[in-house]
């Protein structure tokens, strides 16, 4: 089966985490269907400011406009297997914890979880106060997966961007999508 994945890149810090996230779907292509896209216009100010660049103009998938309604993964119809939302505000997880679907981001993630597919939430915060715990609790409850920006390090990563693929790597591992990467033990 190829996967259909939504994803979604609010303006949370961690640009680095989307820009190998989106990287690794184009080298992932034959696993993948089709990949649709919502950007926020604060993620795209962050992702220049952090990275002095503008490369996410350069992917080849589909980009829809955050108020857009009628992007394909607004209904579960649509069969979108999974979602992922890198990285993920605060704000973005408050509004998708309390069913708030006032933007196609939380909408997407509305239907993901409502039809028991994959959301996954790559969070960018710390430290985490009791609010964003709850909301946290309330998202895995409802079936969704938290997958906080946090590297490891037992594969000696040498650059920023090797400890960043660390977590992106697991992300795509959650998402059924067949990655290269370190394994604890081999």
């Amino acid at each position: 089966m190829k996967h259909k994945i939504v994803v979604a890149i609010t303006g949370a810090s961690g640009s680095v985490y989307a820009k190998i996230l989106l990287d690794k779907l184009q080298q992932a292509s034959a696993q993948i269907e089709e990949v649709g896209i919502v950007m926020s216009q604060n993620a795209k100010t962050v992702w220049e400011t952090e990275m002095n660049e503008q490369s996410y103009l350069n992917y080849p998938f589909r980009f829809f406009d955050k108020q857009n309604f009628n992007a394909p993964f607004a209904s579960g119809s649509a069969k979108y297997n999974c979602m992922i939302v890198v990285p993920c505000s605060m704000g973005t997880l408050g509004r998708i914890a309390t069913g708030v679907s006032d933007d196609l981001v939380t909408r997407a993630a509305d239907v993901i979880l409502k039809e028991r597919r994959k959301l996954i939430l790559m969070v960018r915060e710390t430290p985490y106060n009791l609010i964003h715990i709850k909301n946290m609790e309330t998202v895995t409850l409802a079936g969704g997966i938290i997958c906080p920006c946090s590297p490891s390090y037992y594969s000696q990563p040498k650059t920023i961007e090797e400890a960043a693929a660390t977590v992106v790597d697991r992300a795509l591992d959650l998402a059924g999508i067949d990655v290269s990467t370190y394994r604890w033990g081999k």
